[in-house]
């Protein structure tokens, strides 16, 4: 149709009746046409040049180092990486990230507790004791509401156990 115009075989309100298009849209065809030729008419893809939420190479180098140190799954790495490097990134872009550079799923066998579990234990009786206190409510011979202290005190390295209950 444009080819045709510019040859100068039809006038152009003409043709853009006859294709239903408008003058703007003639405009645009022909500067393009002008500029590139007939490729510049060719329906081309909307691509995103400019990605403004994307994260770091950095990034993705922590994400793959615990994929393969740590053997952890997307949420744990998520969960890591906001806690420990303070990178808020989603579950999902984990995984995306782990599928787009080849990381296949995790084995069956793979322990689900794999980093920062080594529990807190003292080898010393007495040396770290664990102190909890709980307000508890019950009831009396009367069932009227009564009100205690509950104190609970847990040796680290034997887990011996005390427990007394105090008025208030």
């Amino acid at each position: 149709m444009l080819v045709k115009l510019i040859n100068g075989s039809k006038e152009k309100d003409e043709l853009c009746q006859e294709f239903g298009i408008s003058r703007r849209t003639y405009y645009n065809w022909k500067k393009k046409y002008e500029s590139k030729g007939i490729e510049g008419l060719k329906r081309k893809k909307p691509i995103a040049y400019h990605h403004p939420n994307k994260f770091t190479q950095e990034t993705v180098k922590k994400i793959l180092e615990l994929r393969e140190t740590y053997q952890l799954g997307s949420k744990r790495i998520m969960w890591y990486l906001e806690r420990y490097h303070d990178i808020k990134i989603s579950e999902s872009s984990v995984t995306r990230t782990l599928v787009r550079h080849g990381v296949s799923r995790l084995p069956k066998t793979t322990s689900r507790r794999t980093v920062h579990t080594k529990r807190y234990a003292k080898k010393t009786p007495g040396h770290h004791v664990q102190v909890d206190v709980k307000f508890v409510t019950l009831r009396d011979q009367k069932d009227n509401q009564v009100r205690r202290y509950q104190y609970t005190a847990i040796d680290d390295a034997t887990r011996v156990r005390a427990l007394k209950i105090y008025c208030p």
